[in-house]
């Protein structure tokens, strides 16, 4: 199996599994947070092993605010907090899935070349214009506060660099992934640093009553 096809595959079994427990909510929901940010804390601690107690700390917090801001927005948003919290998927897989394939397809101008050579600032905007669009669909279809249109390209361009955060932090550990867990996608961290800020950022929004 290729590793595109490994990778798609993989993909959508987290995407199943991350919707099935979405939709239900209550402790489905809460258990899939909590295991998350577990499994982002295990690889952060194993990334930055020897880097000082700091550091230690700031991964705490790195990975249970956004698990409690996931939280927060499906059950403590009133009716639409369900179809707020899938716009929060729907911005953070698009960035990835747009920044993917068109950095594969475009890519020739190096983004960040010292921190993580694969990345294009095609890409970029390839991630950002996926995650505009699908994000936006998603608002005027759910009835979700028409603000969040304009925070969807803001949010990706978080989500990315997120994701060069963390590049940067294992090129400094000198590790290509922060685990092998999932096939094709690295360590739960490698999946997720892209849905950290945009988590903790639909929560300020949505707290300041922009969605």
């Amino acid at each position: 199996m290729s590793e595109l096809v490994t990778r798609i595959v993989s993909g959508l079994f987290m995407i199943a599994v991350a919707l099935g427990a979405a939709v239900l909510g209550g402790y489905y929901f809460a258990f899939l947070a909590a295991a998350a940010a577990t499994g982002m804390f295990y690889e952060w601690r194993r990334i930055t092993e020897g880097w000082g107690i700091h550091w230690a700390v700031g991964g705490f917090f790195y990975c249970v605010l956004p698990a409690l801001a996931l939280l927060w927005i499906r059950d403590r948003s009133g009716d639409h907090g369900l179809s707020l919290l899938l716009w929060v998927f729907i911005v953070t897989w698009a960035t990835d899935i747009g920044a993917y394939f068109a950095g594969r397809r475009f890519g020739k101008r190096k983004l960040a070349p010292s921190i993580s050579p694969g990345k294009t600032v095609e890409g970029l905007w390839g991630g950002i214009a996926a995650a505009a669009l699908f994000g936006a669909a998603w608002v005027f279809a759910a009835g979700l506060g028409k603000p969040l249109v304009l925070l969807a390209p803001l949010f990706a361009f978080a989500a990315q660099m997120g994701d060069l955060f963390e590049s940067r932090m294992k090129r400094v550990a000198g590790v290509k992934d922060s685990g092998n867990l999932l096939p094709g996608h690295g360590g739960v961290l490698d999946r997720l640093d892209g849905l950290v800020p945009v988590a903790v950022l639909t929560f300020a929004a949505q707290v300041v009553g922009l969605t």
